[in-house]
């Protein structure tokens, strides 16, 4: 029997998380449901994306990951489940899963084709599929496989000799900054020179091994467990401190 993971941009203060859990007692008493998180900014695709992206891997193979974020889909009314490296995903057709994949999934259909439209999607629609995945049923009874989904692209590294350009993807419940730069592509670019990460007015050095390495009030650079670059101030929030937000800019520069 599978495991089910749900992530919503439903909040906390109402019954819309808990409608959707009754829905998947009702149809498989036996399945787990394990909560990531429903605090995602409302509609909010981007986080989505990172926050799914930062943890679904950790979750055995097989995993069914049901995701409730901007749930009637955009532009169009559609729905799809999907599966990625060994994992499953039922989502709205509304960009997420072309952004989590950076392209396409290695399976796609489509779902409730010919089925009258809900008000709640996630309840009526999702996690039923959810459920039957779960159960280690075919992705392909759902509904007929697919190529055409509504497309989102991730914003690029910009990679020169000596620099590297990337933006903040996402801020942190601690105000933690998380950008778009890797490892891999410091240590492509960098070749082992000297760099200056800058961003605002500030110029960080080296990398540190976590965000309490340097002294309180100071900012840091480390790199989480995703091998992302990561600026944070000790005891401090680095998003409102430094005035940056998503998307703002952040320069890797290699001495010569």
């Amino acid at each position: 029997m599978g495991l089910i993971t749900f992530l919503s941009d439903f909040g906390y203060r109402d019954h819309y998380v808990a409608a959707v859990k009754a829905r998947i007692l009702h149809l498989a008493p036996e399945v787990p449901v394990l909560d990531i998180t429903h605090g995602i900014e409302p509609f909010n695709i981007a986080h989505a994306v990172h926050v799914l992206g930062a943890v679904y891997a950790d979750f055995p193979v097989g995993t069914v990951h049901l995701v409730g974020v901007n749930d009637l889909g955009a532009p169009r009314a559609a729905w799809h489940a999907a599966r990625l490296r060994g994992h499953y995903f039922v989502s709205a057709d509304n960009g997420l899963l072309p952004l989590l994949c950076d392209g396409s999934p290695e399976e796609l259909v489509v779902l409730g084709a010919g089925q009258a439209a809900s008000p709640s999607p996630t309840r009526d629609l999702l996690a039923p599929a959810a459920v039957h995945l779960a159960r280690g049923h075919a992705l392909t009874d759902l509904g007929p496989l697919t190529t055409d989904s509504y497309q989102l692209l991730n914003r690029q590294l910009r990679l020169q000799d000596n620099r590297i350009t990337g933006h903040v993807v996402h801020v942190d419940h601690y105000g933690n900054l998380i950008t778009d730069i890797s490892r891999p592509a410091m240590e492509v670019i960098g070749r082992d020179r000297p760099f200056a990460i800058h961003f605002a007015r500030e110029t960080v050095r080296d990398i540190a091994p976590h965000f309490q390495a340097a002294d309180p009030g100071e900012a840091v650079c480390i790199f989480n467990s995703q091998d992302r670059l990561c600026i944070g101030i000790n005891q401090g929030n680095a998003s409102e401190l430094l005035g940056l937000h998503f998307d703002s800019q952040v320069d890797v520069r290699f001495t010569v």
